[in-house]
């Protein structure tokens, strides 16, 4: 899909959410950083915890727009088919990639096989073959498929706490010590981005999918409509399975999802329709490149021991007037602004990184 072609407010969107994550990701304190830009501990949601459910609505939007045309149109599947899954590959290899060198630089003591990259790449290429194998019905059974699943799955588990929890006995018997959280005591294993979690993200990115294509026919009514039922839908049924990123409960899809919807609504009737500023617009057009560059310069920072004086020097008089959580998000803004710079710098250029 060339660069005229596209919907600007998708590509803001996702900009946006880039710029997030590289805003929560990057404080220059861990120990010092404001509750909504935390994740939260277990149950529940913050502002933090929308973002990568964003990201991932996003993608599945994207495909709408870039494969729904060519299914009209009367594409072969097979050569598109196989174009999707090698680049859902190669961001899953980038994410591996960018694990095995902070596993070294860093000398951590296990790599880490799952993350955001590999999550999304899965996501990705799923989601595409969905697109260009199943129609609208279709694209709906799978979605219902996939929350009624494993709402069972986790509705009829013995407990919902991360110790003991489906997710994180599957974790434990597939990843083991290559896992983000790894007790080399009692053996026990826990991912963030884990494996049976997955079935979740994949939901997400399914509605995703689907409210791209309302987006792709103008339907604007039509999809407020749709966000607003599906956050609804997850808010009630978040009483009997609780809101959970780290699990990706289905309430959890249908909540995040559902203000998704409506994020991506209020941006096309904004920058598409009235014309506004497409802010963000920039970061989105080189999304994999600026978060796979952020990663890399956050693991360089730290390796060359860098981080702390940098932190210390430049941030220190904030810390010093505001406090300790003034100064780490100072460092975190400053960390974004840096990085705007970069990609506005590239957009002005017309360069653009594909994995």
């Amino acid at each position: 899909m060339s660069h005229d072609r596209r919907i600007a407010s998708v590509d803001a969107l996702r900009g946006l959410a880039v710029a997030a994550m590289l805003l929560v990701n990057n404080p220059g304190d861990w120990g010092a950083v404001y509750a909504p830009l935390q994740h939260a501990a277990w149950h529940g949601c913050t502002p933090t915890d929308l973002i990568f459910p964003f990201f991932l609505f996003i993608v599945g939007v994207s495909a709408a727009l870039a494969l729904g045309p060519r299914v009209d149109a009367g594409s072969a599947p097979g050569p598109l088919q196989r174009a999707v899954v090698m680049r859902g590959l190669r961001i899953v290899a980038l994410g591996l990639a960018l694990h095995a060198l902070a596993w070294w630089l860093l000398a951590k003591p296990e790599f880490r096989a799952m993350g955001v990259l590999q999550r999304i790449g899965f996501c990705f290429a799923v989601v595409g073959v969905a697109a260009l194998q199943l129609r609208t019905r279709g694209q709906w059974l799978l979605l219902a498929a996939l929350l009624l699943g494993y709402g069972g799955l986790l509705m009829g588990s013995a407990t919902l706490d991360k110790l003991g929890s489906l997710a994180q006995q599957v974790d434990t018997a597939v990843l083991g010590r290559f896992a983000y959280e790894w007790n080399a005591q009692t053996g026990i294993a826990f991912d963030p981005e884990g494996l049976l979690s997955t079935l979740g993200a994949l939901a997400t990115t399914m509605l995703g999918l689907i409210c791209g294509e309302v987006l792709r026919r103008r339907r604007l009514r039509r999809l407020v409509t749709m966000g607003l039922a599906f956050a609804v839908a997850g808010w009630v049924w978040s009483a009997w399975l609780p809101l959970n990123k780290q699990l990706w409960t289905p309430s959890f899809v249908l909540w995040t999802g559902g203000l998704a919807a409506l994020a991506l609504a209020g941006a096309h009737a904004w920058v598409d329709r009235r014309g506004h500023r497409p802010w963000g617009r920039a970061f989105g057009l080189n999304a994999i490149g600026a978060y796979a560059g952020a990663w890399l310069a956050t693991v360089l920072l730290a390796a060359t021991g860098a981080m702390a004086p940098l932190y210390a020097t430049v941030f220190g008089p904030i810390g010093a007037a505001w406090g300790a959580h003034a100064q780490s998000l100072a460092f975190a803004l400053a960390f974004v602004a840096v990085w705007a710079a970069i990609v506005w710098a590239l957009d002005k250029r017309g360069w653009y990184w594909k994995v």
